[in-house]
């Protein structure tokens, strides 16, 4: 299959609307500052988060679409050093973003 039959499949499935994703990182301790300075370069990128528990960085990016959020995960997230593993979750639907309701209260 070439990319672009692939690309148009993609589009097909997901369509051509913005997608938003909140991803988890792990990484090596010791590069933690570096590889958020790393992803907080990053064009779509707009937030990141050190933080404590399973996971050690969090990151949100706003995508055009998903052939977008394809090459971000593909081509420009995973050339960043120090990155052990990765989760990527796709928003489905937002309910409050910014201090912002997203829906009408009752």
């Amino acid at each position: 299959m070439q990319q672009g039959e692939n690309n148009s499949i993609l589009s097909s499935y997901y369509g051509d609307e913005e997608v938003t994703v909140t991803i988890t990182l792990k990484v090596e301790t010791r590069d933690a500052d570096q590889v958020c300075q790393s992803i907080s370069l990053l064009g779509p990128v707009v937030d990141v988060f050190l933080v404590t528990g399973d996971t050690d960085i969090v990151v949100k990016a706003k995508l055009q679409n998903y052939i977008h959020l394809k090459k971000f995960l593909v081509e420009d997230l995973s050339r960043i050093k120090g990155l052990k593993d990765t989760k990527t979750l796709m928003v489905v639907a937002t309910f409050k973003e910014n201090g912002e309701l997203k829906f009408v209260a009752d």
